[in-house]
């Protein structure tokens, strides 16, 4: 019996008629064992260091001879958190939503599996199910369906577009940021330089001035001189006192705004070069030009911005055009699993359907000025960015020169008011001069070499800002 081959073609136009069902089961098994197992709680996911929010970084206190350089509290400050990591944040989203965007594209793919129990109508034979859209007391349904988006109307485009100038927008708006925060912490360094500098200065000074004292307290004790020369001796090295602890605040003070931005504790450490060993060259001044302006990455991220505007009225207008949609769906769907239905009931259906916008209230219209206002605003912004920065370009540029010239100057006039200091001493011991010369010429010292300090901060602060402004 069993090698009739009656039997034998009914068997097998049973499993040809099972067999749809048993390859959607099969593929829908496959695609679970596909997904990616579970990670083991112990593995962290890695992430990009200069795209997540870093957590606050605490590196290790350098050696006292180990000054911090200026490039290495650059690298430090861009791994805390900062507006540099929000940006590359911002630029990581824009990147995803242009994947996204992309992906519109592309028809989706999806299964249905399910079963339909509907309660059977009473008294009725045939047995029929009592709901009247039922197409039987039990249905199962197991489908493979592509669908997707035709996009005849450019919405698809347009988003596309838009969300690739926004991402160019991130991107510049990300470079921004950094060179924001590397201004920052070069003026935080070269402000603590400052501080460290004067704090030396005033510690010369204070050194001379008591060396002073005690040399007018020896004279005045032989009477050699009157005791009124000694209480003018002692009141300036009171005053250098006072300018020193000043000078110890104020460093105290820089150095704790360097410490936030490249992520010491407040009890570590830090100490930077020498600003009396950073020699000026007038000449690196004169290589950057003002066409150069057009490099800054604010132009760019301006523009970026009134590109993405201006597709922005693409979008708006594509909303008001037919959208065409379609799906295509294949599989069985029958009252029974045995074969004679399911073979029965296979096949697949496609649907094409067209949505014709007839009335919005205007909010489609709206969205596009709007989008155009945001083109104007933009557009606005670059005029003005332009003569703001062209503005910082000329006033970093004058002041680089100027502090350059004032290096000069006052180096010469630290020389001299040192000659000065020690002829009015040598005059004062011989008699020849009052002590009122041997103070002014102390207190000319010691504003020589304020103005030659603060000029080698002022040179060292502009030449970042202009090359920041030539888009270095």
């Amino acid at each position: 019996m069993s090698n009739d081959p009656h039997i034998l073609r009914r068997r097998a136009q049973s499993w040809l008629a099972a067999a749809p069902v048993i390859l959607l089961f099969l593929s829908g098994a496959a695609a679970i064992a596909q997904q990616p197992p579970p990670a083991p709680p112990t593995a962290a996911p890695a992430v990009p260091p200069t795209l997540e929010p870093a957590p606050r970084v605490t590196p290790a206190a350098p050696a006292a001879s180990s000054p911090l350089s200026m490039e290495e509290a650059v690298r430090l400050a861009l791994q805390q958190a900062s507006t540099y990591q929000q940006a590359s944040l911002n630029e990581r989203i824009a990147a995803e939503d242009v994947r996204q965007a992309r992906a519109a594209f592309l028809p989706k793919l999806a299964a249905t599996l399910s079963f339909i129990h509907t309660s059977p109508a009473s008294g009725v034979s045939p047995r029929t199910a009592s709901y009247i859209a039922a197409n039987a007391v039990d249905e199962y349904l197991g489908l493979v369906g592509v669908s997707g988006e035709l996009d005849l109307s450019g919405k698809l485009r347009a988003t596309l577009d838009r969300n690739i100038a926004l991402l160019e927008a991130a991107k510049s708006g990300t470079e921004v940021a950094r060179r924001a925060l590397v201004q920052a912490t070069s003026d935080a360094y070269y402000g603590l330089a400052l501080a460290a500098a004067r704090r030396r200065g005033a510690e010369e000074n204070l050194a001379s001035a008591e060396e002073f004292e005690r040399v007018t307290a020896l004279s005045a004790k032989a009477g050699e001189v009157a005791p009124v020369d000694l209480d003018r001796a002692r009141l300036q090295t009171i005053t250098r006192r006072d300018e020193l602890e000043q000078a110890r605040a104020g460093e105290i003070a820089a150095s704790s705004a360097l410490r936030i931005l490249v992520g010491y504790g407040f009890q570590q450490p830090i100490t930077t070069a020498d600003l009396l060993g950073s020699v000026p060259r007038p000449e690196e001044i004169e290589l950057l030009t003002a066409d150069m302006i057009s490099r800054r990455p604010e132009f760019a991220q301006l523009q970026a911005e009134r590109r993405a505007a201006e597709l922005g009225v693409r979008l708006a207008r594509a909303e008001r055009r037919p959208g065409v949609t379609y799906a295509v769906d294949g599989g069985v769907d029958t009252d029974s699993l045995r074969p004679t239905p399911l073979r029965e009931h296979k096949g697949f259906s496609a649907t094409v359907g067209v949505t014709v916008p007839i009335f919005d209230w205007g909010a489609s219209r709206s969205r596009e000025v709007q989008a155009r206002d945001r083109a104007a605003i933009a557009e606005s912004s670059r005029l003005t960015a332009l003569r703001a920065l062209e503005q910082q370009f000329f006033d970093s540029r004058a002041q680089a020169l100027a502090a350059a010239t004032r290096i000069r100057l006052a180096s010469d006039g630290v020389a001299a008011a040192e000659r000065n200091r020690d002829v009015s001493i040598a005059r004062y011991r011989a008699g020849e001069a009052p002590i009122l010369e041997v103070t002014d010429a102390q207190a000319s010292l010691v504003a020589q070499r304020t103005a030659y300090y603060q000029a080698l901060f002022d040179y060292q602060s502009a030449r970042v800002r202009l090359s920041q402004a030539t888009g270095q």
